[in-house]
């Protein structure tokens, strides 16, 4: 059910492609508590030398950076889940890339369940017939 879009500035490969998504699975399922399958991944690398921070790419500065953004059902997590979230998604992305840059973005998104689903129903439908 979520669907997390990943920008990352780094060298696109399958062993981090894997890596990555590892590091994400696991704590989406294990902080923010949703199901292994249904949770969706898309994954952008962006060169370097074409991410600017502060006017000077993240090359020149010696620096990576990550946006992640995570949609969820409104309600469905605590503030404190999505701290501790936001926090050891930002650690596990330095231990993969090397430094980050403390411009690296995770975005918890909470989304209305009246205005977000899958497969052709809301969440709100899903609550509401009880469907997985």
């Amino acid at each position: 059910m979520p669907i997390i879009n990943i920008k990352v500035s780094a060298v696109k490969s399958p062993e981090l492609i894997g890596r990555i998504a590892d590091l994400v699975m696991d704590k989406t399922i294990g902080i923010l508590g949703k199901k292994r399958d249904l949770i969706a991944i898309a994954i952008d690398f962006v060169d370097p030398d074409c991410w600017i921070v502060g006017g000077a790419s993240l090359s020149a500065q010696g620096k990576h950076s990550v946006y992640l953004d995570i949609k969820v059902s409104d309600e469905t997590n605590t503030k404190d889940e999505k701290a501790a979230y936001i926090a050891e998604v930002f650690a596990g992305f330095g231990a993969l890339l090397g430094e980050l840059h403390e411009e690296s973005y995770i975005y918890v998104d909470d989304v209305r369940a009246a205005a977000y689903g899958y497969g052709g129903r809301t969440q709100e439908y899903r609550y509401q017939h009880r469907l997985a």
